[in-house]
């Protein structure tokens, strides 16, 4: 079988640029190909992930959705690396708030990803695996948010495989100075990790699982721009 396509990407050679950005809902990545990128060329929609590639400011970049959990993201990003020779992935999702200095719309720069998934298993480790960011991407991401005005949150945040679970066990991840919760950036660190590659996760507070406050999902698709800003200023 033959690298490209892969079962999940249709893109043919060279159709991605060395960084994508990496939305999980596949109407986010439409929104910032329409809003942001010069020239967008639609070059994936298998099973509806839309994927496009264009230029934001004369440099050329790609967007792509990742869908729901790690083992969605750990799919697109696996082949993304492996197959198309993509150097580069950024997240830019939306997390629940853990730490209580976070507020709705707040950015968080994951410098690691603590998980209850078992997606390290597959690399018969000896021991716990703590996936961490490129060091490269974080460095530039603060850099950016500054210049833009925005002052990021950056630390540890928890990649659940569960979404429906027991707010009370997150006052646990808490005590340990985690700040948000989200369900895709440990997988993506991982993969990067093993292909020798960059990853970074940028999100924004959707909810305070504490307080019941929650953006709507359309807020979710359209108004999450800040952290699209930094990503795309960064590719």
């Amino acid at each position: 079988m033959s690298a490209i396509p892969t079962p999940h990407i249709t893109a043919k050679e060279n159709d991605f640029a060395k960084t994508v950005l990496m939305p999980g809902d596949p109407l986010r990545s439409k929104f910032i190909a329409e809003t942001f990128l010069t020239g967008a060329k639609l070059v994936n929609n298998v099973r509806g992930v839309n994927g496009y590639t264009g230029e934001y400011h004369g440099k050329r970049v790609s967007v792509m959705a990742s869908g729901m959990g790690m083992p969605s993201i750990g799919i697109y990003s696996y082949e993304l690396f492996h197959f198309y020779g993509v150097e580069n992935i950024i997240r830019i999702g939306s997390a629940g708030a853990i730490s209580p200095d976070l507020k709705l719309r707040d950015i968080v720069i994951a410098l690691g990803a603590s998980t209850n998934s078992n997606y390290a298993a597959q690399y018969k480790l000896p021991g716990s695996f703590a996936p961490l960011a490129s060091y490269q991407l974080i460095e530039k991401a603060v850099s950016a948010s500054r210049k833009l005005g925005i002052e990021p949150h950056i630390g540890n945040i928890f990649s659940s495989d569960t979404f429906y679970d027991d707010a009370a066990s997150l006052k646990e991840w808490q005590k340990m100075g985690v700040l948000a919760v989200e369900m895709e950036s440990a997988a993506l660190y991982m993969n990067a990790a093993r292909a020798k590659k960059n990853a970074l996760c940028i999100c924004t507070i959707s909810d305070c699982p504490f307080t019941g406050e929650a953006c709507t999902a359309e807020e979710r698709q359209l108004s999450f721009t800040k952290m699209m800003e930094i990503a795309l200023e960064i590719a």
